[in-house]
């Protein structure tokens, strides 16, 4: 089973993730932060990678630990979980829409984490979000997660809609990447014979 549990606790949060690879897209998500969550959910569900997370952080200073945190966190199960990487597709893309906003994801899990983000959320707050905190989010997942992670905005208006595709679109992507390949399910996808 494609699985992991990752527990990390700093002076600033206290993170618990777990992940089924091998899921429906189930999710029970607890940040404490509302919009958060909201994308953590969505992300579950459109990867079907089976997700709890929880999360304490220092919400009297702001969420950006909270959020960064959780980032890492994940990174870190879903290398775990997926282990040598025998068998996965490991390439994924999507071009996702969402009423006026279209966002567009490419990812490899090549164990080299680089993020492109070629993101402009027009307002810097969704509610009581810091809009910023998107961008910290995926920086934290690709480098944890040894991601190379493009996401670009072809169009948008609406920051809460440009933040959902993104975070749709990653998750389609990464449902792609982390799916076995029938042709190759006992190789590691590539020339070098690790990841």
């Amino acid at each position: 089973m494609r699985s992991a549990k990752i527990s990390r606790q700093t002076a600033e949060t206290e993170i618990s993730v777990e992940v089924n690879l091998d899921g429906a897209g189930i999710y029970d998500n607890q940040t404490g932060v509302g919009f958060f969550d909201h994308m953590l959910d969505q992300l579950a569900r459109h990867s079907l990678i089976d997700m709890t997370i929880r999360a304490k952080g220092d919400y009297h200073i702001d969420d950006h630990h909270t959020v960064e945190d959780t980032g890492i966190a994940l990174g870190q199960a879903l290398t775990q979980a997926l282990g040598d990487k025998k068998g996965i597709r490991r390439y994924g893309e999507c071009h996702l829409p969402m009423d006026d906003a279209q966002v567009r994801c490419a990812l490899d899990l090549s164990g080299r984490p680089f993020l492109i983000w070629n993101v402009d959320l027009p307002t810097p707050k969704i509610g009581a979000f810091d809009t910023e905190l998107v961008r910290e989010f995926f920086q934290a997942l690709s480098t944890h997660g040894g991601i190379t992670l493009h996401v670009d905005q072809l169009h948008g208006l609406n920051s809460h809609h440009i933040a959902e595709a993104a975070f749709k679109a990653v998750a389609r992507a990464l449902r792609l990447a982390v799916e076995t390949d029938p042709r190759k399910a006992d190789a590691i996808p590539s020339t070098k014979g690790a990841l």
